[in-house]
């Protein structure tokens, strides 16, 4: 850096994000500015991005725009396709930026905001950033292959079955989590019932909009769908206003887990076109604009921060997520910091549209530090709320009881507080709805609320409530037909009609399978005592840093082939430099390690399994004498309830087990790849073993040129919105098969009108044939992130 403004311009940002930083730690009494959490963010990613990660780009990935990447090498049009790299950034930002890096912030956030403000942007910069960097590098140079397809040929085969396994049951936790989620958010609100159900309706309006009207115009179809989404927030608040309609309409929460588990299995069996794709579309356009919208509302009012720096719930006490904060602040918050399931996004459409080399540190490294303010934006939201609201909304309870221990914990509220604001929001109670997502709703009602001078506070609280849920629901959709994809492919050893994806019969075979695994955690989850939430968040943020634990094992495995394969010149590299994917490794195992050893055996039972199922055995007798008495008594409603509290008593007491049991099946399927990858290392380092990369041969492009201009003037960040738009619905796609197939096929016009000796109506079919195509491709793979 030899210019001398350049210099001081990093130590101006520098010294501003150590004086945020400062000030962060420092700071005692009185209500802290959200700013100084804005700059200690944006100043990090700032430095990460301008330094460390080029430094990576340059010293330990040694990226060569002169090697084609997988899209110049086999440009096809469909899934190899030539692609400007802001458009894949967002594209790609639109792929990892999923419910976890809302929801863990705010479960977080009864350390206070210190802790999850320090663990996401130290965590994002040193971890999931590399992470996200290293794998999108590895498979471009593998032809976009596959995370597990590259563990099982830079590893082996076992290791790439582990990781196979790992996806498979960190989605069935995953889905378990999202729709738990849902219900604690929806459970006995009308006005949010109707909302989020009107969007079955209008995503299937918008599929047969889609399939037969206009076939294939997206963005005309998702802006009918989305100015539908807003009158269902208009006509839910009429239900909820109706005491007679308001009525049928409050649905308790074991029901609307059962209602999600037939979505769950519909929706993974109909056709894409009908209903997975067009929800996909209005939860892709409607998670963008809304993201943008709280990030202005923040930025524009700068909300002070009303949560202590640090709480005394540090200690393991918390009444949210039961544990201390090392190592529970580090799982609940796992994708706004480092997020495993992005490795499958890094691995998957992403490396098959980038252009150069060069542009993998932009989406990989800058993408991921964008998602990471999305969590730090989810955090301000949740952290800006009056702690005794916070508590209240996420400790479960009846509301007499609830009030009484937020007080008793230092945070005074009455219920005729929270009465106000339920009445406010448009809710009958806002006592016991954990999960995170109403507390974030709230959250970001007030903020949205307070940009508009203090209006419409009940809409934007139901707004951002179906915000949340629909894409949560997206990801249910999509994610329930991964898991069926794998799960056939798994079957499919065992009987090769089950592993036909285009056999009904196997089809819902598998579906059924898939749902009953995540439907059976997630009744679970409904019917647990301490709400769920803190026994299935922690298993949720265990599984997804154990496989973000496998990809830095490929990566840390990747780099050391790297510096010690011979090269021209030179006899090897250095192979010290794998440390920058190892530290954060040694660090994720350690925080895995031990979340999962304490939720097996800790002694309390708000943490331990174990414990808990030992307190529900110790509880057995009292319960079957209490239902004896009562049936020697003759009174059949206590002996009733007393029947009813024993089945919940054995139910609970065989889930703890099997809690037990999931969270030491993860603990050994990360220690295995971990045992794995370390004897691949010392037998590299020992030089016992030649290190042979499985990179795709190179193919070298004439020149260095042909990168795009790295400047942005407004009509070009426009064109190139409008064209991200148009990438995200498929329109792009669609268009360059229909060219591709006029150019192979001379009875056709040049414009795609009418051809000779062809109808209208055989051209419309053939549109039709494409938008099918394109529809069925796109969820063929992991499309949408945690």
């Amino acid at each position: 850096m030899k210019n001398p403004a350049l210099k001081i311009f990093w130590l101006l940002v520098a010294a501003g994000g150590a004086w945020a930083y400062a000030t962060l730690a420092l700071h005692q009494g009185g209500h802290l500015n959200s700013s100084y959490i804005l700059i200690a963010a944006l100043c990090t990613y700032a430095i990460g991005y301008r330094f460390y990660s080029k430094w990576i780009a340059a010293r330990v990935l040694m990226l060569d725009d002169r090697r084609a990447t997988p899209c110049e090498a086999h440009d096809d049009g469909r899934d190899f396709c030539r692609t400007h790299k802001w458009i894949v950034f967002g594209h790609h930002f639109a792929a990892i930026s999923g419910p976890g890096p809302l929801v863990g912030p705010v479960l977080a956030a009864q350390f206070g905001y210190l802790p999850g403000t320090l663990w996401i942007l130290i965590g994002v910069a040193l971890g999931g950033a590399v992470q996200d960097f290293v794998i999108l590098f590895c498979s471009i140079r593998r032809d976009g292959k596959s995370l597990g397809q590259m563990v099982k040929e830079e590893l082996n085969t076992p290791a790439g079955a582990i990781a196979l396994i790992a996806i498979l049951a960190i989605m069935v936790i995953l889905l378990a989590v999202l729709a738990l989620v849902v219900v604690k958010a929806l459970a006995d609100s009308p006005w949010g019932i109707v909302t989020v159900g009107a969007t079955i309706p209008i995503a299937m309006l918008m599929g047969g909009y889609l399939r037969f009207w206009r076939v294939g115009k997206v963005l005309e179809a998702s802006a009918l769908g989305a100015a539908l989404l807003l009158l269902a927030v208009w006509a839910g608040k009429l239900v909820f206003q109706s005491p007679e309609l308001s009525k049928h309409f409050r649905v308790p929460a074991m029901s609307l887990a059962e209602i999600i588990i037939a979505y769950g299995l519909a929706a993974s069996v109909l056709p894409v076109w009908l209903l997975l794709a067009p929800r996909d579309y209005l939860s892709t356009f409607m998670k963008l604009g809304t993201i943008f919208a709280l990030a202005c509302g923040i930025f524009l009012l700068l909300p002070d921060l009303a949560m202590p720096p640090v709480t005394r719930f540090i200690d393991g006490s918390g009444p949210v997520v039961a544990g201390k904060i090392f190592p529970f602040c580090f799982i609940t918050i796992a994708c706004g910091a480092v997020s495993g399931f992005h490795s499958l996004i890094a691995s998957g459409t992403t490396p098959k549209l980038i252009t150069r080399e060069s542009y993998v540190r932009q989406i990989g490294y800058g993408a991921m530090c964008l998602e990471s303010l999305v969590a730090i934006m989810a955090l301000i939201a949740a952290c800006t709320l009056h702690p005794g609201v916070y508590f209240s909304m996420n400790i479960p309870g009846d509301s007499a009881a609830t009030v009484t221990r937020v007080t008793s914990l230092g945070f005074p509220i009455t219920q005729d507080q929270m009465s106000a604001l339920a009445k406010e929001v448009g809710e009958t109670t806002l006592f016991g709805r954990t999960g995170g997502a109403a507390t974030l709703a709230v959250g970001m009602a007030q903020i949205f609320s307070r940009v508009l001078n203090g209006r419409w506070l009940d809409l934007w609280y139901h707004f951002a409530i179906m915000f949340e849920a629909l894409f949560i629901l997206t990801t249910l959709d999509a994610g329930t037909r991964v898991g069926r994809y794998i799960l056939q492919d798994f079957l499919g050893a065992l009987a090769k009609p089950l592993g036909d994806t285009r056999n009904i019969s196997a089809n819902v075979l598998a579906s059924a399978l898939i749902v009953c695994g995540w439907g059976y955690f997630l009744i679970q989850g409904v019917r647990d005592p301490l709400g769920g939430i803190n026994s299935l968040w922690p298993l949720f943020g265990i599984a997804n840093q154990m496989l973000a634990g496998i990809a830095l094992c490929l990566a840390t495995t990747i780099i050391l082939k790297m510096q010690l394969a011979p090269r021209a010149g030179s006899s090897s590299g250095r192979p010290v430099l794998a440390l920058v994917t190892l530290v954060p490794l040694m660090w994720l195992l350690a925080a895995t390690m031990t979340a999962g050893v304490q939720k097996i055996f800790h002694s309390d039972p708000r943490i331990g399994f174990l414990a808990q199922a030992r307190a529900l055995d110790a509880a057995l007798p009292d319960l079957q004498s209490t239902l004896a008495a009562a049936q020697t008594a003759a009174k059949t409603e206590a002996a009733a309830a007393t029947e009813k509290a024993l089945h919940a008593n054995r139910a609970t007491h065989f889930n703890q087990l099997l809690d037990a049991v999931i969270a030491g099946a993860f603990l050994l399927l990360v220690g295995a790849i971990v045992l794995l990858s370390l004897r691949e290392w010392l037998v590299l380092l020992a030089r016992h073993k030649p290190a042979v990369l499985r990179e795709t041969p190179p193919v070298w492009l004439p020149a260095a040129g042909g990168a795009e201009q790295s400047s942005l003037r407004s009509a070009t960040a426009a064109a190139l919105a409008f064209a991200l738009l148009r990438e995200l619905s498929g329109e792009a796609r669609m268009d360059r098969v229909r060219h591709e197939e006029i150019a192979q096929c001379a009875c056709h016009s040049i414009d795609g009108a009418t051809a000779q000796g062809q109808s209208p109506a055989a051209n419309r079919a053939a549109e039709q044939r494409r938008y099918l195509d394109m529809t069925k491709q796109r969820f063929d793979g992991v499309t949408r992130c945690c």
